[in-house]
């Protein structure tokens, strides 16, 4: 077993990395507090649909939202049972999500350790996967999806990404379609298992009051001997620069028009110039989106937003986009003032001091993820498997430039990177 520890001087922090010899990467991050959170997890998400294992000559295209189905199958053990089960026995909380590029399963505890993070071991490495099992899955997932389409705030954020991209699959609901769902089959599930649930793309981190080797003597307990790495290529279609469409519009019982405003990104390469230009960003919209600023303060005087406008961005190998979000009588007017907001920076330029303060402020509250076991797993596994590392981060944040985000302010959001999706109340509609 090969170990090695990553420390960081200015965070007082540190973890250790373990390479187990099937190639599995475990960290471990000592933390003294209460509960201890784990997380087993593959680089394998919703836009993982076409790919094909080293040697084989042809590409498989599996249908959409097959990633999150075998999330939902994994829970069932060989002889019938739920795994949340054996976790509630020993007073741990599971649970598993999928998102566009990963596929994770947790818990958290504040005893048993050694024996939950073995059941989590145990249930990801031993599918389980028969005709019968899928079928009776597949009305479950129809109902969740179609849960979904009744939130309207679920509809707005995949109505925005449906109109921002053409072809990238982020377009597509990570839960998939109703007709896609019908095609999944427990052949598909076990190849796709083989694939992308093999050491080499996963990892495994623990987070709380436990050393390396504690958790390495667990691991080699319960990961089993035939679990081997697997090389595979994935395929991806070309996405164009600009945006699909520039709107998209719905109606449901909403009682003000929902609303949310997406700028569409660079997809960049290399990892550590995708974690320079999320700081960046990060900063940059801090200083003009947050309730300090003044945009939100004159939209929000003039009455053309409720109280809550949220934003955030996000950043990875395939797709990259801005988005914000809140409620508006007339949403098209609340994306001409940001977009006339913003010409007016790009014109007379940004504060110095508001870069200041709010690279503090992003700072501080990266800095404030370190007193939660939970936050620092989740950030943990994004930075692994988009090729970074959680200490970097900090040391991303502290060189931004104000150079950094007044490049991004005139490069970021040309209008033919600007989307808007809006669902309007269902009276808006017969009116119209």
């Amino acid at each position: 077993m090969l170990t090695n520890k990553k420390e960081s001087r200015k965070l007082r922090e540190h973890y250790y990395k373990c390479r187990h010899k099937s190639g599995l990467d475990v960290y471990v991050f000592p933390k003294k507090l209460t509960v201890s959170y784990a997380l087993f997890g593959t680089k394998y998400g919703s836009v993982d649909n076409c790919f094909r294992i080293a040697g084989e000559k042809d590409f498989v295209t599996v249908p959409n939202g097959i990633a999150h189905y075998l999330e939902h199958r994994m829970f069932t053990q060989k002889d019938g049972s739920d795994i949340t089960e054996r976790f509630s026995e020993y007073g741990a909380d599971s649970n598993a999500y999928t998102t566009f590029t990963k596929t994770v399963y947790l818990f958290s505890c504040t005893e048993n350790l050694d024996k939950s993070l073995g059941a989590l071991i145990d249930f990801v490495t031993e599918p389980h996967f028969t005709g019968e099992l899928v079928d009776k899955e597949r009305g479950i997932i129809v109902e969740e999806i179609k849960m979904g389409e009744d939130n309207p705030y679920d509809r707005c954020f995949y109505g925005l990404l449906e109109a921002m991209y053409q072809n990238n699959s982020v377009r597509i609901n990570i839960a998939g379609t109703e007709e896609s769902v019908s095609e999944i089959t427990a052949d598909m599930l076990n190849a796709c298992y083989r694939t992308f649930y093999a050491p080499n793309n996963m990892a495994l981190v623990v987070c709380g009051d436990v050393t390396p080797e504690e958790v390495m003597f667990t691991v080699e307990q319960h990961l089993p001997s035939d679990f081997v790495s697997v090389d595979a290529e994935r395929r991806y279609l070309d996405e164009p620069r600009e945006v699909y469409q520039a709107q998209y519009e719905a109606y449901m019982p909403v009682a003000k028009p929902i609303f949310t405003i997406g700028v569409k990104d660079s997809v960049i390469g290399n990892a550590k110039e995708r974690m320079a230009r999320d700081a960046a960003m990060q900063v940059l919209c801090e200083m003009l989106f947050s309730r300090s600023g003044k945009l939100y303060n004159d939209l929000f005087e003039s009455g053309k937003i409720s109280p809550e406008l949220s934003y955030g961005y996000s950043i990875v190998e395939q797709f990259a986009f801005l988005t914000i979000g809140g409620e508006a009588d007339e949403p098209t007017e609340v994306l001409a003032y940001i977009q006339e907001f913003i010409r007016e920076k790009q014109k007379n330029g940004l504060s110095c001091l508001d870069f200041e303060r709010c690279k503090r402020v992003m700072l501080a509250e990266y800095i404030k993820d370190f007193d939660s076991t939970e936050e620092i797993a989740n950030n943990m596994i994004d930075y692994i498997f988009d090729g970074g590392d959680i200490f970097d981060c900090y040391e991303a944040l502290e060189g931004v430039t104000f150079e950094d985000v007044e490049r991004l302010l005139h490069t970021a959001f040309d209008p033919s990177y600007f989307c808007l999706s809006v669902i309007r109340p269902d009276g808006q509609q017969k009116e119209k």
